[in-house]
């Protein structure tokens, strides 16, 4: 019998176990046919199109927020409720998918704000010596 629990494999496939789980699950499969008879039968059942409510949910990803809704957490601009279910669902239950968002838009957010930056240097540097001093 395997160590792991069907929703832990199942985790495993979807790529939602946080890394060190994954290296854990990894490690074991090398060395027990079993378990990757296990993950070879989710699999299977999963081509066929037999789907519980709980791999239809994590497949989907219903509960995490949209990606505009993640934008406007970084803004924070968000009610206080929302806020803190973002924060919940990426800081606690640690949802990589949403937390990947989140990255990929601090990152075009700190793009931009570069970008606004070189652009007034340039417009300032455009029109230097341009306008008068009215003394």
């Amino acid at each position: 019998m395997s160590e792991f629990t069907q929703s832990e494999l199942e985790a495993y496939l979807d790529e939602a176990l946080a890394p060190e789980e994954m290296a854990i699950v990894e490690n074991a499969i090398r060395n027990d046919k079993e378990l990757l008879r296990q993950l070879s039968a989710i699999n299977g059942r999963r081509d066929a199109g037999l789907h519980t409510l709980g791999e239809i949910w994590r497949r989907y990803h219903v509960s995490c927020p949209p990606r505009e809704q993640l934008g406007s957490f970084l803004l924070n601009v968000l009610s206080k409720e929302q806020a803190t279910y973002v924060d919940f669902h990426v800081s606690q239950i640690g949802c990589r998918y949403c937390r990947a968002n989140l990255e990929d838009l601090e990152r075009q957010q700190a793009e931009a704000s570069q970008d606004t930056a070189t652009r007034r240097k340039r417009y300032f540097q455009s029109s230097a010596g341009l306008l008068r001093r009215d003394e």
